[in-house]
């Protein structure tokens, strides 16, 4: 009688894990960049920096994860779409200072190794990772039993970006008299997603699978929307049009992510009509009786960037956005603060 045991009585399948690993390079090779170096699976991801045509080079980083956006997944069993999410929620905020993503790592973990579903949750990832122009150079995918209820997992990831220091975009140019124009967003994004279930699935008992007339689609479907990837547009704007300031609007909403780039001097005028809000929205609002503030802070509500742009510019920024068919409106506009006044009134 043999009584020895192996890591796969405790859980842990490694001829599974390197079956995946197999599977993964196969999806880092359609995420190719200039300065890719090797192949995943070695103990670190390698990328050669071309500084050629960067004088003063300066490394951008971010690390996030989407939150209990997870949940929706788990409860649709639909893994495509999530890494997408995990992207751009990295992407978008390096874009912010002006940087342009190199490449991108995950973490997967999960209680049981389900090489399908992983390998439905990494293609995602390449095909933002595609969107945003980055490379998906390594990762980690871990077996952990005991930790994540069966059919769950946890996903984050990490991207880095390169700019060159005279073109860091934070906020200094800023002054009275600029423009703020909204990129609108795809949805709910991956924020407020606690508030979101506990609204449709604790109050008003709604399912993923509940068809919504209001929305044209299921429930499920519609929460599901991946987060708009906004690195092609803003960059294809920076190339010869002044960009001032940017901010990524995920949890805080509007108010709290836009005077993280305003100079304490200033105050911004968000025009409350500017833009028509998605139905989701108006939809959680109406169905949680959740307040004007509330949604303020705690959901984007359709737009998901603000560009701060010289006024002169605006009408050349406005005609970019529209030739590469990204939805933009005139949100607001910056002006003098006095006496410590709130830096964001809605008008």
């Amino acid at each position: 009688m043999n009584d020895s045991l192996t890591y796969a009585d405790a859980g842990v399948d490694i001829d599974k894990a390197n079956q995946l690993v197999d599977r993964i390079k196969d999806i880092a090779r359609s995420t190719p960049r200039s300065g890719v170096m090797g192949e995943i699976g070695g103990f670190g991801g390698l990328f050669s920096l071309n500084l050629s045509n960067i004088p003063n080079p300066v490394l951008v980083s971010s690390t996030d994860g989407v939150g209990t956006k997870l949940k929706i997944a788990f409860l649709m069993d639909r893994h495509d779409t999530i890494g997408i999410d995990l992207v751009a929620m990295c992407v978008n905020d390096i874009i912010v200072q002006g940087a342009k993503p190199l490449f991108f790592l995950d973490y997967l973990a999960m209680g049981r190794l389900d090489n399908t579903v992983a390998e439905q949750i990494i293609k995602g990832i390449a095909k933002g990772c595609t969107k945003a122009g980055c490379a998906l150079i390594g990762g980690e995918t871990a077996e952990m039993p005991g930790i994540y209820q069966p059919g769950e997992y946890d996903l984050s990831g990490f991207s880095v970006g390169i700019v060159d220091n005279n073109k860091i975009i934070d906020g200094s140019y800023i002054r009275p008299g600029h423009q703020l124009i909204g990129l609108g967003s795809s949805g709910v994004h991956s924020n407020g997603f606690s508030l979101v279930r506990k609204i449709f699935f604790d109050h008003c008992k709604f399912d993923v699978h509940t068809h919504m007339p209001e929305l044209g689609t299921t429930l499920g479907e519609e929460l599901l929307r991946p987060t708009t990837i906004y690195v092609p547009s803003i960059h294809n704007l920076m190339r010869d049009l002044p960009v001032h300031g940017l901010a990524h609007i995920t949890g805080g909403g509007i108010d709290e992510n836009i005077i993280r780039v305003i100079p304490d001097a200033c105050k911004i005028l968000i025009r409350k009509n500017a833009w028509e809000r998605p139905r989701i929205f108006d939809l959680l609002q109406s169905s949680g009786h959740v307040s004007d503030a509330e949604m303020h802070r705690t959901f984007n509500n359709g737009i998901g960037m603000i560009l701060v742009i010289p006024e002169k510019s605006t009408e050349d920024v406005m005609d970019r956005l529209k030739a590469m068919n990204e939805p933009a409106f005139f949100i607001g506009e910056v002006t003098d603060r006095k006496n410590n006044e709130a830096q964001v009134q809605w008008i």
